[in-house]
This record gives structure tokens, sequence and C-alpha cells, in this order.
């Protein structure tokens, strides 16, 4: 613990609030609340800690506060505050799935639809259902039982669903608004829960026509109702009042929650959420901050009723989420909590071996590699590869490793501007120092090691471009490959000396996805600028040929030789001037 952070932990107020963690570069990476600052932000700093919340602890250089009136407040700025930063120990739901509805306009000739996006339109909507097969089976049956029109915009004569009996064919006949509105008001009851009782009256219907001999009227009848078995009465129902709710239940073992959720509409069981997530504050403290964060997700609609664990605010939950929320203490609802929670310990459990696993190979792997070279943990990893063919089109290429694991929205290109022929020192030079002139002038975060996919000369070009011109300290290794070019020996140090590794580690096999990774990001985009020249370079020394007449030219007639075989006439008949086909000709024979 640094001297800052031991007179700041003895100024924290007795008082309820938001904390926020800092790394060494002041970046924010964990926000926590808390019912009193002074406690639970020295917690952290006493004690001992289990391995994910040390290393979190570890990277903790500096950190701020923020007082709040309230712990209602202190919830709010929570999530607002890792909506703003999102900071990488906390959770943060980056879950869009959405859930089908079956939706019935307000159109004059109303039409069922399936769709996922709920408008304030004055449509009814209808769901969510678990799946767009569910609900495609819902609508194929509703058009069964009730002839709305299916067309976007109404044809000059009837269709094929009008001799099929699902469309009364309002583009030739008059619909009266009466019919339109006891068949949507039959739909919105069937869909609420009422098919027992439209199942009821097309079994009357069904006796009442084989009473006078109408046979295929009946059998119509009959296979309506085998088909509202089938599809809405597949699944159990689990409540009698048809009320929506949702139902949590969460486990905490090992420091990883794994939070359950239940939806039930109308009555059934339609759908399951499951989240699983490492924590570093009180469960019942973690459990709100996910609601809050659930529930903010656009696909993730609020019910009439929430069921909570027992151990949860319910008044807290409540005033954030403002739907009713219970916590059970008997009975059935009592049932699914605890079925929720029990859901949520057999998940948690299935997945620990892979978390473990997984952490093995990549947050493990990096603590191990900054052990074998002497130096923290290098949580952030950047790697460089050149590429080029005997000097032509020279290329470089970044990857991000964090945490081990690429980052694949911080990969970077760079298209090698100063460098003639094949010079891999000078291009090593170059992109080093575009790079981190550009990190210093942005303020992006600094790595804590840079990996080039190259021997002494390279490590030595990169390393002469940071200490003498930008005067960065950043720890440089490199690759060297075998006669088989696969990951030999890792290079470090000031003379580079060979960091014992070995082969069957998975810190060497991190680096050996860092290396391929590198390696394949450079030849794809290598590749990509060459393919590019092979057409430009041909085409671009026409004059009056630019990029719009290169795609049309390309295009007409399929590929390059094909456009080589073509005579003047043909050029001017897509739209070349005649003097430009003249050229095209002249300089393609």
């Amino acid at each position: 613990m640094n001297e800052q952070i031991k007179n700041k932990l003895m100024l924290l107020p007795d008082q309820p609030g938001c904390y926020l963690m800092k790394d060494r570069q002041g970046t924010i990476i964990y926000v926590g609340k808390a019912k009193v600052l002074k406690n639970r932000v020295r917690s952290y700093f006493t004690g001992s800690h289990d391995a994910k919340t040390q290393r979190l602890v570890n990277e903790i250089e500096d950190f701020e506060y923020i007082m709040t009136s309230s712990d209602l407040e202190a919830l709010i700025l929570e999530l607002n505050l890792i909506k703003k930063h999102d900071p990488k120990y906390n959770i943060m739901l980056k879950d869009d799935k959405s859930y089908p509805f079956i939706k019935l306009t307000s159109e004059r000739h109303p039409r069922l639809i399936i769709t996922r996006k709920v408008k304030k339109d004055k449509g009814k909507y209808f769901g969510p259902y678990p799946n767009a097969q569910a609900a495609n089976e819902t609508k194929k049956l509703l058009d069964r039982l009730y002839p709305l029109r299916k067309c976007v915009n109404l044809p000059d004569r009837v269709c094929l669903y009008y001799h099929m009996g699902q469309c009364l064919a309002p583009c030739v006949k008059e619909v009266t608004a009466e019919e339109y509105r006891e068949m949507t008001s039959d739909i919105a009851r069937f869909l609420n829960g009422g098919h027992k009782d439209v199942k009821d009256q097309l079994t009357v219907k069904m006796h009442a026509a084989a009473e006078k001999l109408e046979f295929e009227r009946a059998q119509e009848y009959r296979d309506q109702i085998v088909h509202i078995e089938a599809i809405m009465e597949k699944q159990k129902i689990n409540m009698t009042d048809f009320t929506d709710r949702d139902v949590f239940g969460y486990v905490v073992n090992k420091g990883w929650m794994c939070v359950q959720v239940f939806f039930v509409r109308q009555g059934k069981l339609i759908e399951r959420d499951v989240s699983l997530f490492p924590i570093y504050d009180e469960p019942a403290e973690e459990f709100l901050t996910f609601l809050g964060q659930f529930y903010d997700q656009p696909g993730h609609f609020k019910p009439k009723e929430i069921l909570l664990p027992e151990d949860v605010n319910e008044e807290l939950a409540e005033q954030l989420i403002g739907v009713q929320m219970l916590k059970p203490q008997r009975g059935k609802k009592k049932e699914l909590v605890k079925l929720a929670a029990s859901n949520a310990a057999a998940a948690l459990n299935e997945k620990f071996s892979l978390i473990e696993r997984d952490e093995e190979r990549t947050i493990k792997a990096v603590e191990q590699l900054g052990q074998a070279m002497g130096i923290a943990a290098p949580l952030r990893i950047e790697a460089f590869d050149n590429s080029n063919i005997q000097g032509t089109d020279p290329v470089s290429a970044m990857v991000v490793f964090i945490d081990g694991k690429p980052e694949k929205k911080e990969y970077r290109k760079y298209k090698i501007k100063t460098v003639i022929g094949p010079d891999d020192y000078s291009s090593m030079r170059e992109v080093i120092r575009r790079r981190y002139t550009r990190v210093l002038k942005e303020n992006l975060p600094l790595p804590d090691l840079i990996v080039i996919d190259g021997g002494k000369g390279q490590i030595e070009a990169a390393r002469d471009v940071l200490v003498n011109e930008l005067n960065l300290d950043i720890p440089i290794s490199g690759l060297a490959k075998d006669e088989k070019h696969r990951t030999s020996q890792l290079l470090y140090g000031n003379p580079l000396s060979i960091v014992p590794l070995k082969h069957n580690s998975q810190e060497f096999y991190l680096l050996q996805r860092i290396q391929d990774e590198v390696h394949r990001f450079a030849i794809t985009f290598h590749r990509t600028l060459r393919g590019k020249g092979a057409f430009q370079s041909v085409l671009d020394e026409i004059p009056g040929v630019g990029p719009q007449r290169k795609k049309m030219l390309l295009k007409h007639f399929g590929s390059m030789k094909k456009l080589k075989e073509a005579t003047k006439e043909e050029l001017m008949e897509i739209g070349i001037p005649q003097q430009t086909a003249d050229k095209i000709i002249e300089k393609l024979k």
C-alpha cells in the first residue's frame, strides 16, 4: 500500500457513497458502493482476500469517493458510474438479447405480426415468447382460427389465404369494424390465457357440425382443437393467477455469483436467464447492482411482480426498479425462488471447471509469465509483426491481449511509409514510433509488456525508439522461432537472454497464441493490400478511369481477362466515353 492511499484511508467519512479504484495509469478499474465508506474501502487493504480480490487490490494505486445522502442514491450513482467508465472488474451486462412478441396492429384492417421491438403505436403486444419458433407456432395457430389480413399492402385481388379461409379479403370485400372488434378481442383473450375457453367453444361447434352431418366442418374444428392442445398446453402452468412475474435466485461460491431468473408469463414458465460473474462486495449488495443493470437492458421488460431471495432489501429494490417486490415465505412462490437458487447452484458448479481452466490459460498464465521474466504481471500485452515480400507493400500489425485474452477492437494495422526495400529494423522503428507517439499524445493506456515477433535486431530497434526518443520504460521482449517456424524462445533483458520457460507450460502456450495471432493479422492485412494493388496497378494509370468506373468495368465484364478482350463498342455501350475507351484498349492491349 502506497503512502497516498494510507493518508486517504484516514480521511474517509462515515457516510454512504461510491468509491472508484484506479490503477497506476489512473484508469478506473472498479466502482463500488458502501453504506459506510470508511469501513468498506478500508476492508480492501486489511486482512486476507481470495486470489481474485487480491488481484484487484494489487492493481489499485489510488481511489476516489463520492458521498451520497442514502443507500438508494449510492446504488443509482454506482449504476451510472459503471455505465460511464466500464471498469474491467465490474459486472457489465452486455446482453442484447430481445425476445419475440406477437403484435396485433391498430390499422383499419389489423394484422398479426411477430416483432422484437415494442413501440408506443397503439398496437397490442403479447409475450414475450421464449424463442421465435414458439411465437411462430402460436401465430400460425391464430391465423387458422382468425382470418385477419396477411398482406402488408392491400392487393387488387384475393390471394391464396382467402381461398384457405385465413383472410376475409378486405382488398375486395367490405369488412365491418364490428367483425374486426370481435376477432381482435377473441385474439387478446386467447393470448392472455383464455385459450381453454376458445377450445371449449370449438368443441361445441365440432359436436354441432357432426350432428348436422357436416363432417368436413367438424374435422376442421377438431384439427384446430388439436393444434391448440399441441401448442398452448405444452408447458406446465406454475401459477393459477396468470400474473406476469420474474423469479430471482442466486448462490455465491469461491467469490463468484450465479443469478438465475425465471420468466413467468400468464402463469407459464416460458424462459430462464443465467448470469455468472465474480463479486468483490457483499452478495446482497452485488445482487442489487445486478438487478439495476438487468432491467436497464432493452430486452428485459418489467413484469407486474418480482420474487426475491430472503436476504435482499426489497424496499430498496422496489424503489430502484419501480415494481412490486416480494420475498415469499411459503407456498408455490417460495418453491419457485428455491428452484431458481438450486438451478443457480447447479449452473455455478457446472461452469467452475471451465472457468478454472480458462483462468489457467489466461490470467494465471499472465501472472506466471511475469514471474518468469521478473516483472509485474503483464495484464496488457501489445505484440508487433512485420510483413512484406521482397520489400513490396511492407506493413506491420499490432495485436493486444488483456488478461491473457485477445482484445480485437484494439488491434491496429500500419502501412510502412518511410522505408524502401526489405528492412525489418527500420520498419519496426517506424511503427513503434508511430504507435507510442500517439499513445502519449492521446493519453491511451500503456502496455505492461511489448512483444516483438523477431530477434535481437528488431528488439533493439524498438527499444532504441522507446528509450532514446520517447523516454518510455516499458519491458520489451522478442519471440524467436525454430527451423519449423514454431515459437521456440522468449528473449528478454538488457543484454538480451533466453527466459527459461517450459514448452508445456500455460505461459508458453500464451506466447504461442500471441505470436500466431499477430502473424495471422499481419499476413491477412498484407494479402489484402496486395490483392487491391493487383487490380489498381493496371487501371489507376488510365486517365478518365476513377473508382466508380473501375467498379463498373469489373462488375460488367466479370474479370480483367474479359475486360482485356472487350472492343471499343462494348466499352461505349456501358457508358464509357469514346476517348476513354480508346485509352483503356491501348493500355490493356
